[in-house]
């Protein structure tokens, strides 16, 4: 109060307000543009949460909401051809002005599952908002549900987009409730489990690599075709996780399952990328002794020869970069830019904390590179066309500056390590010689999935 009047206080920087594009120099971390309302591309590759879901085999989703957000979950489902494991409770004004939502989610689902011919083994069961907004008995809800069918697994997952920006993302709390059925296994020595990514590495990624010459089996979360698979990760004597939203829950499931875990994000840095194999090495010694690593000379003499050789190619082309592509956009684009490609610009709307010290190093040795947000409203209407060939590492990228030239990947794929490097740079040379058309692969929901459209 002043002068007893209320004044408001201005969040964030004027000076940003309604700005689409800055220069790195000018830009703040971690947030570089004012937030505000929201555009949504039709860029649709990355994985949401139905997506996710669909990797626990044998299993079926079911959301409890309301008829207007059941909408886009339930075109995912239906896009992906995966709507023979998705149900849906619909829940309605009255269930929530007469305060049985408790009773309207439990019947609502033993419904669904008294229906079916044959039960799933597990039930990914969704609460949502309004289940928070009402203070429901989430622990209520699923122990009788777990005691009407005690042969399934209910796991405990939320679509909450209200709690988005504020602890755990439903994303980051779906990828922990996954793996809640991973049961307690005596641990192989000759075995290590991969958790928390959508999609499994690469057979020629360094990690891979390198259990391979030692021996020693790799069990994927992804790549899980059967409920015995998915049980069957827990007998792995070391848990990774490469992919940063996996991290919150993996490494909590890790500790249940009273295992040592690593968390081993993708990596464009040569010393990183030497550390994290260390660390990888040194975990393996001490369930085996004597493990034998890459030799790193080498792998970073091949990455050099392969970069360089794809600048040959490419040549003083406009590059765009995106952080749908992979994780580390900007550690990615210091990559390029310390080899002599000609990146112009990041498209991003925020900065992982674990870019913070290559995001300064871009600020002080090329302050004139160009952050660009995808989804502020003003990017609705921005030119897509542009004069001359560019080359565009992501979809998002793709589709902002409408280059037909343009690697088709999400969220890393399976690079990982050196090996991870040669193929981007591999990935941006098959992008330069050869079209693709944005206005067909990329507005597919979940990239890599089988699409019905």
């Amino acid at each position: 109060m002043q002068g007893g009047k209320p004044m408001l206080k201005r969040v964030g920087s004027r000076g940003l307000s309604g700005k689409t594009e800055i220069f790195i120099k000018e830009a703040s971390f971690p947030v570089p543009f004012q937030p505000g309302l929201e555009f949504n591309s039709p860029a649709h590759g990355n994985w949401n949460i139905v997506h996710t879901g669909m990797l626990v085999p044998e299993a079926r989703q079911i959301y409890v909401c309301a008829d207007n957000c059941m909408r886009g979950v339930v075109l995912t489902a239906a896009e992906m051809n995966a709507a023979d494991r998705f149900s849906f409770v619909i829940v309605e004004e009255k269930d929530l002005l007469g305060g049985n939502l408790e009773d309207v989610t439990i019947e609502g689902v033993t419904d669904i599952l008294n229906r079916l011919d044959e039960k799933p083994k597990a039930v990914l069961l969704f609460t949502v908002c309004l289940h928070h907004f009402l203070g429901s008995d989430l622990d209520r809800i699923y122990g009788e549900l777990e005691e009407r069918f005690p042969e399934i697994f209910f796991m405990r997952c939320f679509m909450d987009p209200v709690m988005q920006k504020t602890g755990p993302t439903p994303d980051q709390k779906l990828r922990r409730a996954m793996y809640d059925a991973v049961p307690e296994r005596e641990a192989d020595p000759e075995c290590v489990t991969a958790m928390g990514s959508d999609f499994v590495l690469d057979e020629s990624a360094d990690i891979c690599r390198i259990l391979k010459k030692n021996g020693i089996r790799l069990r994927e979360a992804p790549a899980c075709k059967t409920w015995e698979d998915y049980q069957s990760l827990g007998e792995g004597s070391l848990i990774l996780n490469c992919y940063p939203a996996g991290k919150f829950g993996v490494q909590q499931q890790a500790e249940r399952l009273g295992r040592p875990f690593l968390y081993l994000p993708g990596s464009f840095d040569y010393e990183e990328i030497e550390t994290q194999e260390k660390y990888l090495l040194e975990l393996l010694d001490q369930h085996s002794g004597g493990k034998n690593g890459l030799d790193i000379e080498t792998e970073i003499r091949k990455c050099e020869e392969t970069l360089s050789y794809a600048h040959q190619i490419i040549g003083d082309t406009p590059i765009v970069v995106d952080y749908l592509f992979h994780p580390r956009p900007l550690g990615l684009t210091k990559l390029l830019l310390t080899h002599e490609f000609q990146v112009q610009s990041v498209f991003l709307d925020s900065i992982s904390p674990e870019e913070k010290e290559v995001f300064f190093w871009l600020k002080e040795n090329y302050p004139k590179l160009k952050l660009i947000s995808t989804v502020r409203p003003e990017m609705r209407v921005r030119p897509r066309q542009h004069s001359g060939k560019i080359l565009a590492v992501g979809q998002k990228a793709a589709w902002f500056t409408g280059s037909r030239n343009f690697v088709n990947m999400v969220q890393g794929g399976g690079l990982w390590g050196f090996d991870g490097i040669r193929r981007t740079a591999q990935l941006m040379l098959e992008a330069f010689n050869e079209e693709k058309a944005p206005e067909d692969l990329i507005v597919r929901k979940g990239w890599g999935c089988e699409s019905c459209i």
